[in-house]
Order: C-alpha cells, then structure tokens, then sequence
C-alpha cells in the first residue's frame, strides 16, 4: 500500500498536494549569488523546496582523455568530457551551508542529490529534509543503502532504470529500515522527448512498490508536469533557472520564473479538478439540474383532452414531469384546463 512521507513538514502522498521541487542543477554558474537567487526566485514561483547537487568532478568521474569518458553524442553536452562538463557545472561545497541557512530563512525547503559516499558524510551536517538519488546512481545501491540509512525520506529517480533495477533500489532501501521511498518517472534525455514519457507508468510503479510516486521532468515547458498531476504524480520536480539566455550546462531544458510560477498555478488547479470519484452532485449542481428537461403543455390544453405529440413537448427547463414518462404521459387526459406552457404534474393529470 503507498506510504504517505513527510518532508519538512509537508505531506506527500496521496491526499496531500502535489510537492513541488525546483532544481537547481548548474543553473547557479558558479555564482554563489546566483544561487540564493534562484531560491529566492523558486520559493516566490510556487515551490515547495529547491534542490541542489552535491558532488565534485572527482567524485562523479575521472579525468581522462579516452572516448568513452565523453557526454553523450547527440546532446547538449556533446564532445565534453565528463570531468569537464562536471568541473564547469558543480556546486561548490563551501557554498552548501549558507544556502541551506538562505532557504531555511526565506521559508523554503533546501535539501540535495549526494553523488557519492562522501557526499552523504558531508551533507549530514546540514540536516537536509529529504536526500535525492539521481537517474544514474540507482545502480549504486552501495550509495542508496548509505542514503537510506540517514532515516529521511529517499527520492528515486527512474531514469536509466530497468524494473529489476527499481526492484533492487527499493528493496536497499527497506533493508536499511526506511519506507519514506519516492519513486520518480524520468526520461533521460535534455531535453527529454514527449513520446519517451509513458506517464501511465507513475501509477503502475505506485501500485507494484507501494511507493509514492511522482516525476522528474526534463520535458520542454509544462504540459508533461501537468498531465503527471492529473495522473497522480505527489511530487514534481523541474530544472529552475533565473534566464536562459544566461547559458549553463543545463540551460536549455530549464524553466524561467514566470514558466515555472504558470505552472505551478496549473498543477494546483489540476489537483483540485482530479478530486475523487464522485456520483453526488453539488450544491451548484443541484440548482442546475433545474435546468435540465421536462414535459410541458405545447399549446393550451382543454379539461378533458388527452395528451397528445403535438401538445406535450419535452423542453427545458425542468420543473415538469421527467421525459422518461413521457409515453405514460400520453396516456393521461388533462384534468384540469392548461395553458401553453404549464410544466406538467402528475396531480394535473387522469
């Protein structure tokens, strides 16, 4: 059964909101002032917490000339080398603990993504609300039984996953005694393609770990996070820059601001709208229903006269007798002289 989790406070789970997260990635370009106003920018559009990435080029990789250590062909970092593209785009970790005291200060929820064993160590200090495994750490289930045993809630994503691999990162988890386990629907590609997506798969993953479960999305715009939330992603997470015309490793597939402030308005809109199902009406829809057909006199109708095709009509509104005894109706004689149109009552009629 899908656990409920707690981050900072916040539920996340089934009846709760959808948990918003903006990603701060290398959107910070080195720039510790940047960086704090990025969080200051996410919690101002909408998010529930920002996220950061802890690890250095020596911990993710090697520095080494060799082709396999390039990005991958094709996409945005194409012809980088590992080491390079992640010495351009880490975080520095002297900057961590004055983030994490930023956020906390302007009411946002910080927490980040450790890369490594050392990363674990190192972010313990900052007594992050939650810990994220990346698409290609879930592998690294080393990492994950570490991560786990730090007792808070552990966001998984799914990226370069195949199910046995999801499998076995949950099932580290639960060894290690901890249940606050979300599952997150990634596509990894920047920007990730629409048709790769296969959104169905965040219920299934729900239903098959008893996870919460939600997405990490890499999609241009918002309409991949939107339909997430109609079906049933509790946590959303998207890359969050200042501009993207300012560049960055991770620029292009970024929101802006005001992208990621619609979005989240339309998320909270969506939630409402999904609701529950639900065959009652409400009180709006009640006094609507009045609205709807009944039988009514067609043209003045004589004591005596029987009902007829040409002098019953089903019309709107609805304070007459339901069309669906309409052909009961055309068995009855007025009792009673009526006029062009008198909604019909059964006491009008013999």
């Amino acid at each position: 059964m899908e656990q409920n989790i707690v981050v900072d406070g916040k539920k996340i789970g089934r009846n709760s909101p959808v948990y918003i997260v903006a990603e701060m990635s290398a959107n910070h370009l080195q720039d510790k002032k940047r960086a704090k106003e990025i969080i200051k920018a996410a919690k101002e559009s909408g998010a529930d917490a920002v996220k950061l990435q802890t690890y250095r080029p020596d911990t993710l990789t090697i520095d080494c000339p060799k082709k396999e250590f390039l990005a991958s062909a094709g996409g945005p970092w194409s012809g980088m080398y590992l080491y390079e593209l992640y010495a351009q785009a880490y975080l520095p970790w002297e900057w961590h603990g004055e983030l994490f005291d930023y956020a906390k200060e302007i009411g946002i929820t910080c927490f980040s993504a450790p890369f490594d064993l050392t990363a674990v160590d190192f972010l313990r200090r900052y007594h992050p609300a939650a810990y994220k495994i990346a698409s290609y750490e879930i592998t690294d289930i080393p990492l994950i039984r570490k991560t786990a045993r730090e007792g808070m809630p552990v966001l998984i994503s799914t990226g370069i996953a195949k199910l046995p691999d999801i499998a076995l990162a949950v099932e580290a988890c639960r060894q290690e005694g901890n249940e606050k386990i979300v599952l997150l629907k990634c596509v990894s590609a920047y920007p990730a393609p629409y048709e790769e997506f296969h959104l169905r798969t965040i219920r299934s993953m729900g239903e098959l770990f008893g996870c919460v479960t939600g997405l990490s999305d890499h999609s241009p715009g918002d309409c991949i996070a939107i339909a997430a939330a109609a079906l049933g992603a509790k946590l959303i997470e998207k890359h969050f820059t200042l501009s993207r015309k300012d560049g960055g490793p991770d620029a292009a597939f970024s929101m802006e601001p005001k992208e990621f402030e619609k979005m989240a308005v339309s998320i909270r809109n969506v939630e409402k709208a999904v609701g529950c199902a639900a065959y009652s009406l409400t009180k709006r829809q009640s006094e609507e229903r009045k609205g709807a057909r009944s039988l009514y006199a067609a043209e003045d109708i004589k004591k005596g006269e029987r009902l007829s095709e040409t002098n019953v009509r089903s019309v709107r509104p609805g304070y007459g007798i339901s069309p669906k005894d309409y052909d009961a109706v055309l068995l009855k004689r007025a009792n009673r002289d009526l006029k062009k149109g008198t909604a019909l009552k059964w006491e009008y009629l013999d």
